[in-house]
Protein backbone atom coordinates (compact mmCIF):
# COMPACT_ATOMS: atom_id res chain seq x y z
CA UNK A 1 0.00 0.00 0.00
CA UNK A 2 3.06 2.24 -0.02
CA UNK A 3 2.15 3.61 -3.47
CA UNK A 4 -1.50 4.32 -2.72
CA UNK A 5 -3.16 7.40 -4.16
CA UNK A 6 -6.66 8.57 -4.98
CA UNK A 7 -6.58 6.98 -8.44
CA UNK A 8 -7.04 3.65 -6.65
CA UNK A 9 -10.43 4.67 -5.25
CA UNK A 10 -13.10 2.53 -6.95
CA UNK A 11 -15.70 4.18 -9.16
CA UNK A 12 -18.15 6.00 -6.89
CA UNK A 13 -20.81 6.69 -9.52
CA UNK A 14 -24.28 6.50 -7.99
CA UNK A 15 -23.12 7.01 -4.41
CA UNK A 16 -24.26 9.91 -2.26
CA UNK A 17 -21.60 11.11 0.17
CA UNK A 18 -22.05 13.75 2.87
CA UNK A 19 -18.91 15.43 4.22
CA UNK A 20 -18.96 17.87 7.12
CA UNK A 21 -16.58 20.81 7.11
CA UNK A 22 -15.37 20.66 3.52
CA UNK A 23 -14.57 24.26 2.57
CA UNK A 24 -10.83 23.71 3.08
CA UNK A 25 -8.21 21.27 4.27
CA UNK A 26 -8.95 17.57 4.64
CA UNK A 27 -12.66 17.89 3.91
CA UNK A 28 -12.12 19.78 0.67
CA UNK A 29 -9.52 17.22 -0.45
CA UNK A 30 -11.94 14.39 0.30
CA UNK A 31 -14.80 16.12 -1.49
CA UNK A 32 -12.72 16.67 -4.61
CA UNK A 33 -11.32 13.12 -4.69
CA UNK A 34 -14.72 11.48 -4.26
CA UNK A 35 -16.50 13.80 -6.69
CA UNK A 36 -13.75 13.11 -9.23
CA UNK A 37 -14.51 9.39 -8.89
CA UNK A 38 -18.19 9.98 -9.69
CA UNK A 39 -19.87 10.39 -6.30
CA UNK A 40 -22.63 12.92 -5.69
CA UNK A 41 -21.07 14.91 -2.84
CA UNK A 42 -22.89 17.10 -0.34
CA UNK A 43 -20.57 19.37 1.63
CA UNK A 44 -22.25 20.29 4.90
CA UNK A 45 -20.80 23.59 6.03
CA UNK A 46 -21.50 26.43 8.42
CA UNK A 47 -20.95 29.11 5.75
CA UNK A 48 -22.94 28.20 2.63
CA UNK A 49 -21.31 30.96 0.57
CA UNK A 50 -17.86 29.52 1.30
CA UNK A 51 -19.25 26.07 0.57
CA UNK A 52 -20.52 27.21 -2.81
CA UNK A 53 -17.11 28.69 -3.62
CA UNK A 54 -15.43 25.41 -2.65
CA UNK A 55 -17.87 23.48 -4.85
CA UNK A 56 -17.17 25.82 -7.76
CA UNK A 57 -13.40 25.34 -7.31
CA UNK A 58 -13.88 21.59 -7.59
CA UNK A 59 -16.10 21.94 -10.66
CA UNK A 60 -13.44 24.06 -12.37
CA UNK A 61 -10.98 21.17 -12.04
CA UNK A 62 -13.62 18.49 -12.60
CA UNK A 63 -16.42 19.89 -14.80
CA UNK A 64 -18.58 16.78 -14.40
CA UNK A 65 -18.44 16.86 -10.58
CA UNK A 66 -21.81 16.57 -8.85
CA UNK A 67 -21.32 18.61 -5.69
CA UNK A 68 -23.60 20.84 -3.64
CA UNK A 69 -23.26 22.82 -0.42
CA UNK A 70 -25.77 22.66 2.44
CA UNK A 71 -25.89 24.69 5.65
CA UNK A 72 -24.93 22.86 8.84
CA UNK A 73 -23.67 24.31 12.11
CA UNK A 74 -22.50 21.45 14.31
CA UNK A 75 -22.39 23.82 17.28
CA UNK A 76 -26.18 24.05 17.15
CA UNK A 77 -28.40 21.03 17.80
CA UNK A 78 -31.25 22.87 16.08
CA UNK A 79 -29.14 23.29 12.93
CA UNK A 80 -28.12 19.62 13.08
CA UNK A 81 -31.76 18.53 13.34
CA UNK A 82 -32.81 20.81 10.47
CA UNK A 83 -30.03 19.55 8.21
CA UNK A 84 -30.82 15.91 8.99
CA UNK A 85 -34.52 16.48 8.31
CA UNK A 86 -33.70 18.01 4.91
CA UNK A 87 -31.38 15.15 4.01
CA UNK A 88 -33.82 12.45 5.11
CA UNK A 89 -36.61 14.06 3.08
CA UNK A 90 -34.71 15.10 -0.03
CA UNK A 91 -32.09 12.39 -0.44
CA UNK A 92 -32.90 8.93 -1.66
CA UNK A 93 -30.11 7.57 0.49
CA UNK A 94 -26.72 8.42 2.01
CA UNK A 95 -24.02 5.88 1.21
CA UNK A 96 -21.24 7.53 3.21
CA UNK A 97 -21.29 10.07 6.02
CA UNK A 98 -17.83 11.51 6.65
CA UNK A 99 -17.78 13.24 10.03
CA UNK A 100 -14.81 15.49 9.36
CA UNK A 101 -15.52 19.01 10.65
CA UNK A 102 -13.84 20.20 13.81
CA UNK A 103 -12.42 23.04 15.85
CA UNK A 104 -9.44 22.87 18.12
CA UNK A 105 -6.98 24.39 20.55
CA UNK A 106 -9.20 27.33 21.49
CA UNK A 107 -7.18 29.29 24.08
CA UNK A 108 -10.26 30.56 25.93
CA UNK A 109 -13.25 28.48 26.87
CA UNK A 110 -16.22 29.06 24.59
CA UNK A 111 -19.58 27.35 24.50
CA UNK A 112 -21.91 26.28 21.73
CA UNK A 113 -25.43 27.53 21.20
CA UNK A 114 -26.58 24.74 23.53
CA UNK A 115 -24.05 25.49 26.27
CA UNK A 116 -21.49 22.75 25.55
CA UNK A 117 -17.77 23.41 25.59
CA UNK A 118 -17.05 24.35 21.96
CA UNK A 119 -14.69 21.53 21.02
CA UNK A 120 -16.56 18.71 22.75
CA UNK A 121 -19.87 20.13 21.54
CA UNK A 122 -18.84 20.60 17.91
CA UNK A 123 -16.38 17.78 17.28
CA UNK A 124 -18.20 15.04 19.17
CA UNK A 125 -21.73 15.90 20.28
CA UNK A 126 -22.65 17.59 17.00
CA UNK A 127 -21.51 14.58 15.00
CA UNK A 128 -23.15 12.16 17.43
CA UNK A 129 -26.51 13.91 16.99
CA UNK A 130 -26.03 14.25 13.23
CA UNK A 131 -25.25 10.58 12.72
CA UNK A 132 -28.18 9.48 14.87
CA UNK A 133 -30.62 11.62 12.92
CA UNK A 134 -29.29 10.54 9.51
CA UNK A 135 -29.81 6.84 10.24
CA UNK A 136 -33.01 6.68 8.10
CA UNK A 137 -31.17 7.94 4.99
CA UNK A 138 -28.13 5.80 5.73
CA UNK A 139 -30.21 2.64 6.03
CA UNK A 140 -31.69 3.26 2.59
CA UNK A 141 -28.22 2.53 1.15
CA UNK A 142 -27.08 -1.02 0.42
CA UNK A 143 -23.82 -0.70 2.34
CA UNK A 144 -23.92 2.51 4.38
CA UNK A 145 -20.72 3.67 5.99
CA UNK A 146 -20.00 6.27 8.67
CA UNK A 147 -16.43 7.53 8.99
CA UNK A 148 -15.55 9.69 11.99
CA UNK A 149 -12.30 11.62 12.01
CA UNK A 150 -10.20 11.28 15.14
CA UNK A 151 -6.56 12.20 15.72
CA UNK A 152 -3.33 10.92 17.22
CA UNK A 153 -4.27 13.42 19.95
CA UNK A 154 -6.71 10.79 21.27
CA UNK A 155 -3.67 9.15 22.86
CA UNK A 156 -3.44 12.00 25.36
CA UNK A 157 -7.19 12.40 25.77
CA UNK A 158 -9.31 11.80 28.84
CA UNK A 159 -13.09 11.90 29.12
CA UNK A 160 -13.85 14.16 32.04
CA UNK A 161 -16.95 12.32 33.14
CA UNK A 162 -17.93 14.70 35.94
CA UNK A 163 -17.20 17.83 33.91
CA UNK A 164 -17.16 17.06 30.15
CA UNK A 165 -17.67 20.73 29.38
CA UNK A 166 -14.56 21.61 31.40
CA UNK A 167 -16.27 24.41 33.28
CA UNK A 168 -13.98 24.03 36.30
CA UNK A 169 -10.59 23.54 34.67
CA UNK A 170 -10.22 24.44 31.00
CA UNK A 171 -7.32 24.30 28.57
CA UNK A 172 -7.57 24.26 24.81
CA UNK A 173 -5.37 21.21 24.45
CA UNK A 174 -7.24 19.25 27.13
CA UNK A 175 -10.54 20.05 25.43
CA UNK A 176 -9.25 19.09 21.97
CA UNK A 177 -7.72 15.83 23.16
CA UNK A 178 -10.96 14.90 24.91
CA UNK A 179 -13.01 15.62 21.78
CA UNK A 180 -10.75 13.49 19.56
CA UNK A 181 -10.83 10.61 22.03
CA UNK A 182 -14.62 10.93 22.07
CA UNK A 183 -14.68 10.79 18.24
CA UNK A 184 -12.80 7.50 18.24
CA UNK A 185 -14.83 6.01 21.08
CA UNK A 186 -18.06 6.95 19.33
CA UNK A 187 -16.94 5.29 16.09
CA UNK A 188 -15.97 2.10 17.92
CA UNK A 189 -19.19 1.92 19.93
CA UNK A 190 -21.31 2.55 16.83
CA UNK A 191 -19.42 -0.28 15.12
CA UNK A 192 -20.08 -2.60 18.06
CA UNK A 193 -23.78 -1.75 18.12
CA UNK A 194 -24.09 -2.22 14.36
CA UNK A 195 -22.40 -5.62 14.63
CA UNK A 196 -24.60 -6.68 17.54
CA UNK A 197 -27.71 -5.84 15.49
CA UNK A 198 -26.39 -7.51 12.32
CA UNK A 199 -26.74 -4.13 10.62
CA UNK A 200 -25.56 -3.33 7.09
CA UNK A 201 -24.17 -0.09 8.49
CA UNK A 202 -20.42 0.11 9.03
CA UNK A 203 -18.71 2.55 11.37
CA UNK A 204 -15.02 3.36 10.93
CA UNK A 205 -12.59 5.94 12.26
CA UNK A 206 -9.63 7.59 10.59
CA UNK A 207 -6.99 10.18 11.31
CA UNK A 208 -4.72 12.26 9.04
CA UNK A 209 -1.49 12.06 11.00
CA UNK A 210 0.24 15.42 11.10
CA UNK A 211 -1.15 17.22 8.08
CA UNK A 212 -0.52 20.77 6.95
CA UNK A 213 -4.01 22.25 6.77
CA UNK A 214 -5.63 25.52 7.79
CA UNK A 215 -6.52 23.97 11.15
CA UNK A 216 -3.64 25.57 13.06
CA UNK A 217 -4.33 29.03 11.69
CA UNK A 218 -7.99 28.68 12.63
CA UNK A 219 -7.20 27.33 16.09
CA UNK A 220 -6.72 30.75 17.72
CA UNK A 221 -3.59 29.48 19.44
CA UNK A 222 -0.88 32.10 20.11
CA UNK A 223 1.03 32.92 16.93
CA UNK A 224 4.25 31.33 18.14
CA UNK A 225 2.54 28.00 18.83
CA UNK A 226 0.92 28.14 15.41
CA UNK A 227 4.32 28.68 13.79
CA UNK A 228 5.86 25.78 15.70
CA UNK A 229 2.99 23.53 14.62
CA UNK A 230 3.22 24.61 10.98
CA UNK A 231 7.01 24.13 10.97
CA UNK A 232 6.63 20.63 12.45
CA UNK A 233 4.00 19.78 9.85
CA UNK A 234 6.32 20.88 7.07
CA UNK A 235 9.35 19.05 8.46
CA UNK A 236 7.89 15.70 9.53
CA UNK A 237 4.25 15.78 8.48
CA UNK A 238 2.49 15.75 5.14
CA UNK A 239 0.22 17.79 2.93
CA UNK A 240 -3.52 18.10 3.43
CA UNK A 241 -4.02 15.96 0.33
CA UNK A 242 -1.90 13.13 1.76
CA UNK A 243 -3.53 13.59 5.16
CA UNK A 244 -6.90 12.99 3.54
CA UNK A 245 -5.88 9.57 2.24
CA UNK A 246 -6.71 7.56 5.39
CA UNK A 247 -10.11 9.26 5.49
CA UNK A 248 -10.73 8.41 1.86
CA UNK A 249 -9.54 4.85 2.38
CA UNK A 250 -11.97 4.38 5.25
CA UNK A 251 -14.79 5.95 3.24
CA UNK A 252 -14.36 4.20 -0.09
CA UNK A 253 -12.08 1.18 -0.15
CA UNK A 254 -13.63 -2.31 -0.17
CA UNK A 255 -11.10 -3.78 2.29
CA UNK A 256 -11.96 -1.21 4.97
CA UNK A 257 -14.45 -2.72 7.39
CA UNK A 258 -16.69 -2.05 10.37
CA UNK A 259 -14.66 -1.13 13.46
CA UNK A 260 -11.48 -0.23 11.55
CA UNK A 261 -9.27 2.72 12.44
CA UNK A 262 -7.16 4.06 9.55
CA UNK A 263 -4.16 6.38 9.61
CA UNK A 264 -0.79 6.90 7.93
CA UNK A 265 1.67 4.00 7.96
CA UNK A 266 4.82 6.00 8.79
CA UNK A 267 6.69 6.61 12.04
CA UNK A 268 4.24 7.22 14.89
CA UNK A 269 1.51 7.41 12.23
CA UNK A 270 2.55 10.97 11.47
CA UNK A 271 2.72 10.56 7.70
CA UNK A 272 2.56 7.93 5.00
CA UNK A 273 0.14 5.82 3.01
CA UNK A 274 -3.12 4.54 4.54
CA UNK A 275 -2.86 1.62 6.96
CA UNK A 276 -4.74 0.35 9.98
CA UNK A 277 -3.92 2.60 12.89
CA UNK A 278 -3.38 1.87 16.54
CA UNK A 279 -6.07 2.72 19.07
CA UNK A 280 -4.62 3.48 22.48
CA UNK A 281 -6.00 1.00 25.09
CA UNK A 282 -8.01 3.59 27.00
CA UNK A 283 -10.04 4.25 23.82
CA UNK A 284 -11.30 0.66 23.73
CA UNK A 285 -12.69 0.03 27.23
CA UNK A 286 -16.17 -1.36 26.55
CA UNK A 287 -17.72 0.09 29.71
CA UNK A 288 -16.39 3.54 28.86
CA UNK A 289 -17.65 3.35 25.27
CA UNK A 290 -21.14 2.60 26.54
CA UNK A 291 -20.86 5.30 29.20
CA UNK A 292 -19.89 7.94 26.64
CA UNK A 293 -22.82 6.86 24.46
CA UNK A 294 -25.25 7.31 27.36
CA UNK A 295 -23.69 10.66 28.27
CA UNK A 296 -23.98 11.85 24.68
CA UNK A 297 -27.63 10.83 24.51
CA UNK A 298 -28.32 12.62 27.78
CA UNK A 299 -26.56 15.84 26.75
CA UNK A 300 -28.00 16.06 23.24
CA UNK A 301 -31.43 14.56 23.90
CA UNK A 302 -30.91 12.47 20.75
CA UNK A 303 -31.08 8.67 20.63
CA UNK A 304 -30.23 6.25 17.84
CA UNK A 305 -33.02 4.19 16.35
CA UNK A 306 -32.35 0.56 15.57
CA UNK A 307 -29.67 0.08 12.94
CA UNK A 308 -31.58 -2.45 10.81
Amino acid sequence: MSNWDTNLIPDQTGKVIVITGATSGLGLCCAEALAARGASVVIAVRDVAKGACAANEIRIRHPAAAITAEQLNLASLASVAAFAARMNDATQRIDVLLNNAGVGMLPKRRVTEDGFEQQFGTNHLGHFALTAQLVPALLRADKPRVVTVSSIAHRRGTIHWDDPNLAAHYSGRTAYNQSKLANLMFALELAARASAQSSRLESLAAHPGLALTGFLAASQMPWYKQRVGILASKMIGQSAAAGSWPLLYAAAMPDAHNGDYWGPNGFLEISGAPARGRCWPHAMVAADLARLWRLSESLTGVEFQRLI
